[in-house]
């Protein structure tokens, strides 16, 4: 494909844009000093800015167009404000951690600042058009955790280029859209860096990589960082040449206007046209105020490195430049710097008011307050400390407004003659409105949508299969319905995965969108992350549970906490596939859901004991907008079942439980396969009379949405958790939902009962597995002692 010609400008358009160029350039800088002033006043917790960085950002912004996409890293200010998208105050109010959308419009105050983003859904989770306008996907902090991200949304252009999809017009304009990324020199030495440079060579995605070096690591030098130095040299390997695809890997000076320029519009050129994959090293940056406020770098740079780091900061260097080619006078620069520093300080008062002005009023509100207790309470010397702290405070904030009135109600409860309705009142109204300003949003689908159900229809002449038959069929139907569906994971295509459930897929679907991937399970999810986020609906394998766990940062940092961070505003909802349980062996026992509980909150964990249960769990996940995990039983894929005649449509509801079996004396709970395990108790216990109520709780997370167990322990009365996850796993994190937010122990005659596995991993080996993970004869035992501890006589031990 021929280079499209470049737009010829005349000088006064050239001297124009330069300018603009320049302004943007000290406007960014003039914020990054302010901001630092700022925290280490105490107004701010914590500040990092893009200082040094200024000049490559512009320079960027001459070629992201509108449809493409951010994934970068907290020092990308400069990109955001040339976009028209970052307004100084937006910079002060992150600074402050105002609560308000309005003035804090990347997260709400739920990040620190330097983390941007723009809206992917509207108010209603509609999706905008993402075409119409420049994409910034929402920044984390975990330096290497926007890669995985990148590798994804850059495939998405390769995906919409290469397959016609209905309906793909608010997401891509024929896959012209390139997926720029930005990521420190030494953050280069992550794992998650490493993995998604060789994943997008693999892929050959229109990706743009820029690394921004400027020597250090926070304090320590690239040469205890990077081989060789440089990360450029050290990714020779990964160069295309005339008979091998890769990247294209280019060196630019960070203080060079014109190098920048040309290397940049060679670099889109190359992602956007040819979908070549390209990493600019971006070297002799500089760091004016450090890595952040938490240090200074006089500390560890050398007098000649900060000497050096003056004379060729990028804002000097550009300004030098300007002059040179007289394309302005020093009068005329020196207009704009003072123009820039004017509002920029404008800026910061006006965020400074915007925060601290309703944060007054409920300060003003509580004085009152306690100045009617202390009329109440004959000077109370405590209450007098109290209003005399918050009067004083020198960091007022909702906490210290909040924290004052807990402790005034706690006072207060000594003096009976006392109103305390009214702060009672206020105390209630505050923790209302900060809740919903920092304790919402973690999930973006609804209960309604989640308890949707339809049931499996069957016939008199209904077949029974292998339970993969059922997931195999029902993909396969998926993939029909949805065009924009796509599955991919390590043995997924060729072989229809390990477990065959995507037995003969890719022959009908073609390979990409049935894929094969390489054993790279952090850019899986990334893959499934940019996708999903872009309007596709992917399904990546991660091929066994317990291989998440190369993944969890990326699902922990990245998808988990999506929806929350951004208050709602941006979506991606992947669905990951996975299978665990029941299988043998230290590195294949497929149970680490206590880990995933504590570090997954935000992404729906769907635990279903079978493959008609797990193929109803996909069609339901797959009209809602909302991230899940579905761990298919391991042993189950060989296990008959009866083959449900409306595959694609019927829906297994979500946070909804399932009593499989009824019973009157002792119910039991549990999930996955060991539910089987438990069933199959419940009969030999019919035997010694006990009759055993069976739970199947099908998600862990969402849980019980609508509080069934409760009614269901209120008729037996006793209660016994069988899980296969180590002590104080999922078990506990079962009954502190049953204790905390469905009060069951009022109902209990006996103490609940927790049987879980071992606590180390279990050995390999049937023998190994019998006395490491609860079996059937442990599930017998347990509930007769149960019965005995109840009633001694009925059921005696001998």
């Amino acid at each position: 494909m021929k280079k499209a010609p470049a737009v010829e400008l005349s000088f006064t358009e050239f001297k124009q844009q330069v300018l603009q160029d320049y302004q943007i350039a000290v406007l960014s800088r003039s914020c990054s000093l302010l901001g630092r002033r700022e925290v280490l006043s105490g107004k701010g917790k914590f500040g990092i800015f893009g200082d040094g960085k200024e000049l490559p950002q512009i320079v960027i912004n001459r070629f992201f167009e509108k449809g493409d996409y951010r994934a970068g890293y907290y020092r990308d200010q400069t990109f955001l404000m040339g976009q028209g998208l970052l307004k100084p105050e937006h910079i002060f109010s992150a600074l402050y951690a105002h609560l308000d959308e309005v003035h804090e419009p990347m997260s709400s105050g739920r990040q620190m600042a330097g983390h941007f983003m723009t809206h992917n859904v509207d108010k209603e989770l509609n999706w905008v058009n993402q075409t119409q306008q420049y994409n910034h996907t929402s920044d984390i902090s975990p330096t290497g955790g926007q890669m995985p991200r990148l590798i994804g949304l850059a495939q998405a252009s390769k995906i919409y280029r290469e397959l016609s999809i209905p309906k793909s017009d608010f997401f891509s304009r024929d896959g012209n859209e390139i997926a720029w990324g930005t990521i420190g020199n030494a953050s280069t030495s992550e794992g998650l860096f490493l993995e998604a440079i060789n994943a997008a060579g693999v892929l050959q995605i229109p990706m743009v990589i820029s690394v921004w070096d400027d020597d250090y690591g926070i304090s320590v030098h690239n040469k205890d960082h990077t081989t060789k130095e440089s990360i450029s040299e050290a990714l020779r390997g990964f160069q295309m040449d005339m008979d091998n695809k890769g990247l294209q890997i280019y060196t630019v000076r960070g203080w060079n206007y014109p190098e920048l320029v040309d290397t940049y519009e060679e670099a889109a050129h190359l992602a956007r046209e040819q979908h070549i994959p390209v990493l600019v090293h971006v070297i002799e940056l500089t760091q004016p105020t450090g890595h952040s406020t938490s240090g200074s770098h006089e500390r560890y740079k050398s007098q000649e490195r900060l000497a050096w780091e003056v004379e060729y900061d990028c804002n000097t260097q550009f300004r030098q430049w300007i002059l040179q080619e007289q394309l302005a006078t020093e009068d005329e620069l020196v207009k704009i710097e003072k123009e820039a520093d004017k509002s920029v300080k404008a800026a910061r008062r006006q965020a400074w008011n915007d925060y601290l002005t309703p944060v007054q009023s409920q300060q003003k509100a509580l004085e009152k307050l306690l100045e009617q207790m202390l009329a109440q309470t004959q000077n109370d010397i405590q209450l007098q400390q109290l209003r005399i702290e918050l009067r004083d405070v020198l960091e007022l904030s909702y906490k210290t407004i909040l924290s004052t009135a807990r402790k005034a109600l706690f006072l207060g409860q000594a003096y009976p003659q006392c109103n305390l309705e009214p702060l009672k009142k206020f105390k209630a109204e505050q923790e209302a409105h900060l809740q919903e300003k920092v304790s919402t949003k973690l999930y973006s689908a609804s209960p309604k949508e989640c308890q949707q159900t339809l049931a499996p229809k069957y016939s008199e002449s209904t077949e029974t299969v292998d339970g993969r038959i059922i997931l195999r069929d029902n993909f396969r139907a998926l993939l029909n319905k949805y065009p924009q569906l796509l599955i991919f994971g390590e043995d997924c295509g060729m072989i229809g995965d390990v477990n065959q459930g995507l037995e003969g897929l890719q022959k009908s679907f073609g390979p990409l969108r049935v894929a094969d991937t390489g054993i790279r399970e952090a850019t899986i999810i990334g893959q499934g992350i940019g996708m999903a986020y872009r309007g596709l609906r992917p399904i990546a394998e991660i091929q066994y549970l317990d291989y998440i766990l190369y993944a969890i940062h990326t699902l922990s940092d990245d998808l988990a906490s999506l929806f929350y961070r951004t208050d709602g505003k941006q979506v991606a909802p992947l669905i990951i596939r996975t299978r665990g349980h029941r299988l043998e062996g230290i590195w294949h026992s497929g149970s680490p859901m206590g880990g995933l509980l504590g570090l997954l909150r935000g992404i729906y964990i769907l635990v279903p004991r079978n493959m008609t249960q797990a193929a109803g769990f996909y069609n339901s996940l797959l009209e809602m907008k909302q991230a899940a995990i579905v761990v298919e039983s391991l042993n189950g894929y060989r296990l008959k079942e009866d083959l449900p005649q409306n595959l694609g449509e019927y829906k297994t509801p979500i946070g909804v439980i399932e009593c499989v079996r009824p019973g009157t004396d002792i119910t039991l709970i549990s999930y996955g396969s060991t539910l089987r395990l438990v069933e199959e108790a419940a009969h030999w216990l019919d035997k010694k009379g006990i009759s055993v109520e069976v739970i199947d709780i099908q998600s862990l997370i969402p849980f019980d949405i609508a509080g069934d167990l409760r009614r269901h322990i209120e008729q037996t009365n006793r209660l016994l958790i069988v899980d296969e996850d180590v002590p104080g796993g999922a078990s506990a994190y079962i009954l502190q939902q049953l204790l905390e937010k469905q009060n069951i122990y009022e109902l209990l005659d006996s103490p609940p009962v927790l049987l879980s596995a071992k606590s180390h991993r279990p050995a390999y080996g049937s023998d190994g597995d019998y006395m490491s993970k609860p079996q059937v004869d442990d599930i017998i035992e347990k509930v007769y002692q149960i019965m005995h501890e109840a009633n001694p006589e009925k059921f005696p031990h001998h």
